[in-house]
Order: C-alpha cells, then structure tokens, then sequence
C-alpha cells in the first residue's frame, strides 16, 4: 500500500524544486576586465590625452581586412571602395595606398565636394540617385577645380525623369556628364527594371551630347538577409543583371563604351564572387575594412574589427541604485552583472559594450547622450577616468560623431584623422 505523503513534505519538495530551477536560470557572472590589448589602448589614449569619446581605428587591424579583401577580389574584379563607411581623407587615403585603387563610391553631395578638392585623383561613382540639386551644388563649387568631373565622376541615375532634369542641368551649365544606370537585381529598393525603362534612359543619353553613358550598377545585398541559399540568391540577381546588360549592349552597338563601369557588391556580398563567372567588372566594398557588428557574419569571418569608440568613466558605484529605491538590490541579487553601476561621458551610439566584458545598458534606468548607465558585475573594476570600449554597429554614421579619429599602432595613437563634413 502506497505511504502517503504528508502535506508539509510536498509543499518542501515543491519549494524546492522551483528554487533548484530557478538556480538554473539566475544569470552568471559574465564580468571580464580589459584584455592586454585593451589595456594598451587604454594606455595610450591616457597619453595623448584624450578628453572625452573617441573613435579609434586600429591601423594594423584594418591594413590586415584590406589585405584579406584583396586576397578575394584579386585581379579578376577592380576594387571601389565605398566612402559612406570609411568618412574621412586620411582613412580613404591609407585605403587606396593599401588597396591600390583610386576608385570610391560616394553618397553624399559635401562629401564630394570634399573628396574633388583634397583626392583629385580620384575615380567617383556616385552610390545612390542624388536630386539634382545636389549636383548643381557641386558644380556650382567645383567646376573648376583640379578634379575632372566630365571624366572622373559618373552620376548614378535611376528613371528617365531624373535622367532628363541632370539633362537639363548638364545644358544650362554647358558641361559633360557621365551617367551611370541603376539597375534593380532584385533589391527592389529602386532601379530600372524592364529593358523598356533602360532603352528610354540610353535613348536620352544618345539624343543630348553633353552626356555619355559610363556603366550600369547592381546592388544586391538581399542575397545574404532574405531566408534561402545566398547562393541561389546570387545567380538570380546575376542573370537580371546580365540581361540588362545585353540588352543595354545591344541597343548602343558601336556606342559602348570601351571603359564601361560595371558593380556590383558590397561588404556582406563580395566574397559570394570567388569563383565564377559574372558580368560586372568591379566589386565595392567598405564597412568590411573596420567590421562594425552588423557585420559580423559568415561572409566576413575572416575579417577583424577595427575600430572602437573609446569613452570615459565619470562615476563608478559599487551598488546599483534606481529611482525606486528597492528594485536596484533586488535586481543586483538576482543578476551578478547588475552589481555595479558606471555613467560614461556620452552614450547612446549606434555602439554595443565591447571591453570590459559583461557591461550593458539598463532598460529600466533607459538611455542617455549625456550620461550613459551601464551595469556590470563586482569583477570589473573600472574606476572613475578608465576608459570603456563599444563596438560601432555600423561605421557610415557613427565615425562622424567624435570629430578627428584617432589612430591606433604600435602601442600609440599615431596621428589624427579628420572626418569629412556633412556641411561642405
């Protein structure tokens, strides 16, 4: 006969039991202080000084993702380097030096003017259709300088409406243009996407000769984001674009341009053009070169990250106090990595917590520009005026926050490099 179980036997068990699960799921300590080399860096940046954020590109780092770039891409593509990623003269400069080209890929009409005055021998396809304000701004700056825009510069450009008003522009200046076709491989972001489209737009090009056809532009980086094989993805976005670009040489005849500019590609996407066949003759790519974390993926595995931004404490507590005066203890005794609190100078980047280990942001306390909390356990031990380390989440945006970037070897920061100006 079964014994019975008393009441107060059961009720144990239970209490138990949920304790023992919830042992399980309680949080470990994932506190970390810095690496060696975090710890240098953090040297040196205290012997420049440096006052406040700071964003850092690790020189060594980003000259060994230019050589792993160029182990792919080899002869069989020419390399564009995209300048949203990387905005700044003197990180294009070491760029192109390190890369051995002279062509960029630029989004924003101050950024050119800038790039035209300082890189003069530069080769510029523009990334995205621009209003044709913005061109009439450049040439309106620009017309005379060094840089020779009717050779030098192609306008990417996406409809025969938009075609027709830099038309209009290129008569009204009396100037030359070269016009890059925008392409849709499957983005469907924008493009032309019927060859009815792009013989209206070659049409235009041959009956106004002030401007001349240079190439065609596909851009596809749904091919590694959209759930499927990447692969597959690749040889249908290629077969549109070698449709376009049959119909494109079949329409021009004699008129094709023996230099034309055919990209494609872009940081998660390049190294998908190992081996194959393809039709563009040039790949672009830039984000890969200091590896934000949106780029942390299997196509850019071989890559190392570059850049950090560096900034420092201004308080350091050994508890973690919120407005409501109990709840800061009691999520501190539930996860170890709330047991100390830290206020950086600044905050709120597109960034994570990269160094010490096991920092992160409180979404109760919420966000901050001015003073960002971050928690991190009893390991740690930051003090007032050490530096803490985030990873940008991408680098188009974020580098030109800090003003100058400082550049990392050998132990040191070496140089200084200025950012390129949204108000050129």
């Amino acid at each position: 006969m079964p014994m019975k179980l008393k009441r107060r036997t059961v009720l144990l068990g239970g209490i138990g039991g949920a304790a023992a699960v919830a042992a399980g799921l309680k949080p470990r300590d994932h506190g970390e202080n810095h690496s060696p080399y975090f710890s240098d860096l953090s040297t040196a940046l205290d012997a420049v000084p440096a006052v406040g954020p700071t964003l850092v590109v690790d020189r060594q780092k980003l000259l060994a993702n230019i050589a792993t770039l160029k182990s792919h891409i080899g002869d069989r593509f020419h390399y564009r380097i995209v300048a949203k990623s990387l905005p700044s003269i003197g990180l294009l400069q070491t760029i192109m030096s390190a890369a051995d080209s002279n062509r960029l890929m630029l989004f924003h009409q101050p950024f050119l003017s800038q790039v035209a005055t300082e890189l003069p021998a530069s080769d510029v396809l523009m990334g995205k259709p621009m209003p044709v304000s913005a061109a009439a701004a450049f040439y309106k700056t620009h017309r005379y300088s060094e840089f020779d825009h009717e050779q030098q510069l192609q306008w990417l450009l996406d409809t025969p409406r938009r075609l027709q008003q830099y038309a209009g522009l290129a008569d009204s200046l009396e100037l030359g243009m070269r016009i890059n076709i925008e392409i849709d491989v499957g983005l469907h972001r924008g493009g032309v996407q019927s060859d009815a489209d792009l013989h209206a737009m070659l049409q235009i090009i041959q009956d106004h000769p002030r401007l001349n056809f240079a190439g065609l532009m596909g851009y596809e980086p749904h091919i590694v984001k959209v759930p499927g094989d990447p692969l597959a993805y690749r040889e249908r976005a290629m077969a549109v674009y070698r449709e376009r670009l049959s119909s494109a040489r079949d329409f021009l005849g004699e008129a094709w341009p023996a230099n034309v500019t055919l990209n494609a590609g872009g940081s998660p996407t390049y190294q998908l053009y190992d081996r194959g066949d393809y039709p563009c003759n040039e790949l672009s790519a830039g984000s890969c070169l200091v590896k934000p974390t949106d780029f942390d993926m299997p196509t850019l595995a071989d890559h190392q990250p570059a850049s950090y931004i560096a900034t420092p404490v201004l308080k350091a507590l050994d508890t973690l106090q919120l407005p409501v005066d109990y709840i800061g203890p009691l999520m501190a005794a539930w996860d170890p990595n709330r047991a100390r609190t830290f206020f950086t100078y600044g905050g709120y980047w597109k960034a994570l917590p990269e160094s010490p280990k096991g920092l992160s942001t409180n979404s109760l306390f919420g966000r901050s520009a001015n003073q960002e909390m971050l928690n991190g356990s009893s390991t740690i031990d930051l003090q007032v005026d050490d530096w803490v380390f985030l990873r940008p989440t991408q680098s188009e945006f974020v580098f030109v926050q800090f003003g100058d970037i400082a550049v990392f070897d050998g132990g040191e920061i070496v140089e200084r490099w200025p950012v390129l100006s949204a108000n050129a």
